[in-house]
């Protein structure tokens, strides 16, 4: 009774958030990714995905696979306030995962994104989504965004046109460090939804049981000759 009143003491508050609805894309090769909200349950599956980046520096994967590491597992453990984790999945494989949560009704803020499967544009595609959902279904008003790598950067704030935050919280960094913070407003989203977000909706039941059961990927096209133990 009382280690439970001391968790009790030491989770955050939570807001209620809406589910997201899940969505299939159609990639450039043809595939169907299933895009939808990942579930406390499969903690132990995205962490197997995410870890074995946790090595590369390329494109800086590995600061990006260490801190998504640690945010999946902050909020498995409930220590994070109100965060979200959507998941991609071809045949139930886990493609890409982003990671992102609500600083109160108005303010989203964005965390980090990793592609798995590279080369069809799956982290821009989920970065939509993720956007899709802070603004849409969850009814943020702006998403709060800094980029550490550079195709982080042409991704998000040249490609969105992102406003930078300096002139409008000059006292305010995004909770993650690095650049300064850009933000994405409901008027800058708007502009650019129909190129960004894709995805078609209701899920088709047989594609959307394909993602029941996710998948770690046998193969990383970040680590070459990577094998799985099994």
């Amino acid at each position: 009774m009382i280690i439970d009143e001391l968790e009790k003491k030491l989770r955050p508050p939570e807001m209620e958030l809406p589910p997201y609805p899940p969505k299939v894309i159609t990639l450039a090769s043809g595939e169907k990714m299933v895009v939808r909200e990942a579930k406390r349950e499969e903690t132990g599956v995205l962490l197997g995905t995410i870890h074995p980046l946790m090595g590369v520096p390329k494109d800086y994967y590995d600061i990006v696979a260490a801190r998504m590491f640690s945010e999946i597992l902050g909020w498995y453990r409930y220590r994070v306030a109100n965060e979200f984790v959507i998941v991609g999945a071809i045949d139930g494989v886990i493609a890409g995962i982003v990671t992102s949560r609500c600083v109160d009704e108005n303010i989203g803020m964005s965390l980090h994104t990793l592609t798995i499967k590279r080369g069809l544009r799956i982290g821009a595609q989920l970065f939509a989504a993720k956007m899709e959902h802070h603004l849409e279904y969850i009814g943020e008003k702006e998403v709060w965004i800094v980029a550490e790598s550079p195709i982080g950067f042409k991704r998000w704030m040249i490609e969105y046109e992102l406003e930078s935050a300096e002139d409008r919280y000059p006292e305010i960094r995004h909770e993650l460090g690095g650049v300064p913070t850009y933000v994405l407003t409901r008027e800058l989203y708007d502009a650019v939804r129909d190129q960004k977000v894709t995805g078609t909706r209701p899920v088709d039941p047989q594609v959307l049981a394909t993602a029941d059961r996710l998948k770690v990927p046998e193969e990383y096209p970040q680590i070459p000759g990577f094998k799985r133990e099994k």
